[in-house]
């Protein structure tokens, strides 16, 4: 096992595109890091340029504290796993796994026992004579990892290996390969498009976007103290709604956030932990909304300042809570970030028009809201995020 170290990674390509550009990462000796970011945003060419597979433009890697630029692929000792499984039809179960380790001309007895035990962690024991075609997806992915752990690496890495699997599936496998992880101990660097799979399975996750590393760390402190708005917008599911807002202050020294007409009362204590939001009084500013601190009000009774009114526009019920789309008279965010997103997604900016913002609040299955409804929406105010309209960075204490 060894650490993997990115310095100043970059790559350009002939026509000009800069897939990645200044990446540095360092990843711990059995961590399990996930690189996640829209498509085409570099986590794949990354993650080739550690495995060997693209060329490095300058910048360097190194696993376990050697310097791996000039090394060809199969001197790295590193197992990939890819999107497409690439098992080889002909061959059964036991021999797609032991084929990497038959090349090397590993003795036959070190091999039947390195394949038997990777075939009992992976639960395949039972089915080490049958073929490829004869598997069901995550059959064929489980061999797929199979051959990249029977080689004892010093590293993995995963190419969206989940990707061609189903939703059910997918989940299945997303904690399988979380036990197995755990249970190596072996570092190991993950990419997918999937920010669901990137909170659940990384010890630290990396958002990228256009070849830039954006913010790392901690699933739950990316969700809870995002950097930007790009990271705010990307990770969560559904994101984090986003609105043009004014800061206010009272002579009391109150704070408050007007959205169109409506005003939001910030609670007492929150510049203590945001002092730099006192440079924004009267600003414009971004506010940050996650769709689970919105609530139906008429479940547990206004609270006075944290209340949104709107109409219901879409309500889709999804058995442990309901989505409720709801529309406000605050003008889009349009930034370099949020068309960003709103690509990935492939959704429209500011799809109701210039003065009109379309949230999304996750509500208890208790709800009786209905489509065109008038309905009033609590706010756990305490847990918004702000953002300056300009840079998209997040307002703490600069």
């Amino acid at each position: 096992m060894a650490g993997i170290a990115l310095t100043q990674l970059d790559k350009r390509y002939g026509d000009g595109t800069h897939a990645v550009e200044g990446l540095d990462l360092e990843i711990s000796d059995g961590e399990f890091l996930v690189l996640v970011g829209p498509s085409g945003c570099g986590k794949t060419t990354a993650l080739r340029m550690i495995a060997g597979l693209e060329e490095i433009s300058s910048g360097k890697v190194e696993i376990g504290g050697t310097v791996v630029n000039d090394l060809p692929a199969r001197d790295r000792d590193v197992a990939m796993v890819f999107q497409s499984y690439a098992l080889y039809p002909h061959l059964n179960v036991y021999d797609n796994i032991s084929f990497g380790l038959t090349l090397r001309k590993l003795d036959k007895g070190e091999i039947d026992r390195r394949v038997r035990e990777v075939a009992r962690v992976l639960d395949l024991h039972e089915h080490l004579e049958r073929k490829p075609k004869n598997l069901s997806g995550g059959q064929r992915q489980r061999v797929a990892m199979g051959r990249a752990i029977v080689r004892e690496p010093q590293a993995f890495l995963m190419d969206e290996p989940l990707s061609n699997l189903d939703a059910k599936l997918r989940m299945q496998m997303r904690a399988e390969i979380a036990r197995i992880q755990r249970d190596l101990n072996v570092t190991t660097v993950y990419v997918t498009h999937d920010q669901t799979e990137a909170m659940t399975l990384g010890d630290r996750v990396a958002v990228m976007k256009r070849g830039v590393l954006q913010q790392v760390g901690p699933p739950q402190e990316l969700y809870d103290r995002p950097v930007n708005l790009f990271v705010a917008g990307f990770i969560g599911s559904p994101g984090m709604n986003l609105v043009s807002a004014t800061l206010r202050s009272t002579e009391y020294g109150q704070y408050s956030v007007e959205v169109g007409d409506q005003r939001l009362v910030l609670p007492d204590g929150l510049l203590a932990r945001r002092p730099a939001l006192a440079a924004y009084d009267g600003r414009e500013i971004v506010l940050g909304i996650r769709p689970e601190d919105m609530e139906d009000a008429a479940l547990d009774g206004a609270v006075e300042g944290a209340v949104l009114g709107s109409s219901a526009d879409l309500v889709e019920a999804m058995g442990s809570d309901v989505m409720v789309h709801f529309p406000v008279e605050a003008r889009p965010v349009v930034t370099d970030d949020t068309v960003e997103l709103a690509r990935d997604a492939g959704e429209p900016v500011g799809s109701r028009g210039v003065g009109s913002t379309v949230l999304v609040g996750r509500f208890s299955p208790r709800t009786r809201i209905f489509e065109g409804q008038q309905i009033e929406v609590r706010v756990d105010t305490a847990r918004l995020q702000f953002f300056d309209h300009q840079t998209g960075t997040a307002i703490w204490n600069r």
